[in-house]
């Protein structure tokens, strides 16, 4: 394929991808605050760890006692309800997104490429759902810790916006970090990383990864920074395992292919060798003894 034929497929790949996050983010809009299937509105799952907290640690202003946030300017409700419906939807369109960006890369590589590229978008999904659901739980004990450590000065009202906010930051933090054990072990496949060098660095990592957990966390909570770090580190040990296990093997198909010219074959691998049949030579007469 031609430049201009690549940058074609590349815009009919991202409309595709783009149609399908309109697509769910409408659902994601319209999910926000009714049920669909059986399930909790979008947002009364969300606001559940807010809500899980005692009436004495949250402001509750709204009618009959209910749990509410606030809204403090004519557009907020708006804006936040299509600011999750458009996360909702990004994360709904995944399989349809993942697959234009599986198609329009798997022509450019082999065949054991692809096959490690497919592995590595499936894990790589699983494991941002998997910091997501890690934070969404480890987010009711953060909330407890930041909204009830002075609850005997002040009462804390949040708003939409800040509790959102910081609710989907954490998400995404968490789902990003995920992705940092994956990338060792892609380096280390490639060749790039080997797991001598991930042995010696070992505790320089696990100690970078509790530096990046205090920065990165919205809160600056003990929880979700001990959480995240300890989830990393976690993850970091097995992709070390992961490397350690492929680096052998490599070792070992490696001192398999290159054997030396003096080494002696083994028992029963030679071939039999056949006999040379003779060949009469040229120009020499034969002479027959009975001849008379």
């Amino acid at each position: 394929m031609s430049l201009v034929e690549h940058l074609e497929e590349l815009r009919t790949r991202l409309l595709i991808a783009v149609a399908a996050v309109v697509l769910t983010t409408t659902v994601g809009f319209f999910w926000y605050s009714h049920s669909i299937l059986g399930f909790p509105s979008l947002g009364e799952w969300l606001r559940g760890p807010y809500c899980s907290l005692p009436a004495s640690a949250r402001a509750t202003i709204a009618p009959n006692g209910e749990c509410r946030l606030l809204a403090t300017a004519p557009f907020d409700q708006f804006m936040l309800r299509l600011k999750v419906g458009l996360t909702a939807g990004v994360i709904l369109a995944c399989p349809v997104w993942l697959y234009q960006l599986w198609a329009f890369i798997t022509p450019g590589l082999y065949k054991k490429e692809r096959r490690f590229a497919m592995a590595f978008v499936t894990v790589g999904a699983a494991l941002f759902v998997t910091g997501a659901v890690l934070a969404y739980v480890v987010l009711a004990k953060a909330l407890r810790f930041l909204l009830t450590v002075g609850g005997d000065v002040q009462i804390t009202a949040l708003s939409g916006e800040q509790y959102f906010g910081f609710l989907l930051n954490l998400l995404l933090v968490f789902g990003i970090s995920f992705e940092f054990p994956l990338l060792i072990i892609m380096l280390n496949l490639v060749g790039m990383l080997t797991y001598d060098k991930l042995k010696a660095w070992r505790r320089g990592l696990i100690f970078g990864l509790f530096i990046f957990a205090a920065f990165a966390t919205p809160g600056s909570d003990p929880f979700s920074m001990l959480a995240l770090s300890l989830a990393l580190s976690v993850l970091l040990e097995m992709s070390i395992q992961i490397a350690r296990v492929h680096d052998k093997r490599k070792a070992r198909r490696a001192a398999a292919e290159d054997v030396p010219e003096d080494l002696a074959a083994p028992i029963g691998g030679a071939e039999p060798i056949e006999p040379p049949t003779a060949v009469p030579t040229p120009g020499r007469l034969v002479v027959d003894d009975d001849a008379t």
